[in-house]
C-alpha cells in the first residue's frame, strides 16, 4: 500500500450498521508512501493509522486525473454465433 499526502483512506466496515470511516492523509510516515499514515477524519481528530486489509487509498484530486493511453476495449468474437 502506498499513499500521497492528500490522498483519502476509505476502511470498509464488516458489521451491520456501523458506517465506513473516511479520512485525509496528512503525513506519512514510513518509507516511500508506505504505512503509518497520519489521518486526518471529519469530525477533525488525528489519528497514525497502520491500515488493514480493509482499508483503500484513493488518490487526491481525481477529478484532475485522466487515464491517458487507455481505450474502450472492443469485444473479440472467435467462434460464429457469439
Amino acid at each position: 500500500m502506498r499513499a500521497s499526502i492528500g490522498d483519502r483512506l476509505h476502511i470498509h466496515t464488516n458489521h451491520v450498521g456501523v458506517e465506513d470511516q473516511y479520512g485525509r492523509i496528512v503525513e506519512i510516515r514510513g518509507a516511500n508512501g508506505a504505512p503509518p499514515y497520519l489521518v486526518e477524519f471529519p469530525d477533525g481528530h488525528t489519528s497514525l493509522v497502520f491500515p488493514g486489509p480493509d482499508a483503500v487509498i484513493e488518490p487526491g484530486n481525481q477529478a484532475h486525473k485522466t487515464a491517458r493511453g487507455v481505450r474502450p476495449s472492443r469485444r473479440v468474437h472467435t467462434r460464429a454465433g457469439w
